[in-house]
Parts: C-alpha cells; structure tokens; sequence
C-alpha cells in the first residue's frame, strides 16, 4: 500500500532519496580531505626553497603519489558535491539549473583527470 496520491505516481514525485546520500557523500569527503590537506601542507611548506628535481624526486616516492592522487579525487570530488549544492539552492530556471551542473561536472572531471594525470606523469617519469 503506498501512501502516495495517484497524481504524485504518475509525475514520480515524493521522496528522490538522495538528499541523504549526497549529505553523507560531502562529509566523507571532507573527513578524508582532512587529513590528506594537513599532510599536503605540511609537505608543500616543508619543501619551500627546494629546487624542481627535489620535488620531482618526491612526488616519484610510491607512498606520494599515492596520497597525491588521493588527495586530489578528495578535493574535486568535495568541490563537485559543493557546487552542485550552491547551483541547485540558487538557480531557478531549469535548464540553467541543468546546463550549470552538467558544466560544473565537466570541469570537476576534467580538472581531477589531468591533476592525476599530471601526477602521474611526473610518477612514470615522462619528464625530467
């Protein structure tokens, strides 16, 4: 027996069920930024002065690149989850809504891929 209007089934309304999911999603994320960003500054402030082959020799350290790449999935994914809160709340019209979070999804994918990539670049040594 559902407690839905015949009306409200036909136009699929009632409950989306992801308010909760999402809300979680964005305090994971900002859990485990926690840690990866105080590591990360620690480590960017503690190279100041370092010449370009340190840093090289650095993120080439497998234990690096691995909380680099985490680091960066983390705060793109955190960022994503964020925009696609503010578009929502502040834009009205649908197809803007629709168009801002396709764009904001573009750009958080293509930002994480060619951050990870770039560490990654660096990790294999296709520059020196």
């Amino acid at each position: 027996m559902s407690l839905q209007t015949p009306l409200a089934k036909v136009k699929g309304l009632g409950s989306a069920k992801d308010g909760t999911h999402h809300w979680w999603h964005q305090r994971l994320s900002a859990i485990a930024l926690l840690p990866l960003s105080l590591w990360f500054i620690y480590s960017v402030v503690s190279m100041v002065g370092a010449d370009y082959m340190t840093v090289v020799y650095w993120i080439r350290l497998p234990y690096v690149t691995v909380l680099l790449i985490l680091f960066l999935v983390a705060l793109f994914y955190h960022a994503l989850l964020g925009m696609q809160i503010v578009v929502e709340d502040y834009i009205h019209s649908e197809w803007q809504k629709i168009a801002c979070l396709i764009l904001v999804k573009f750009l958080a994918a293509v930002g994480a891929l060619a951050s990870v990539l770039s560490v990654l670049n660096v990790f294999f040594g296709f520059n020196a």
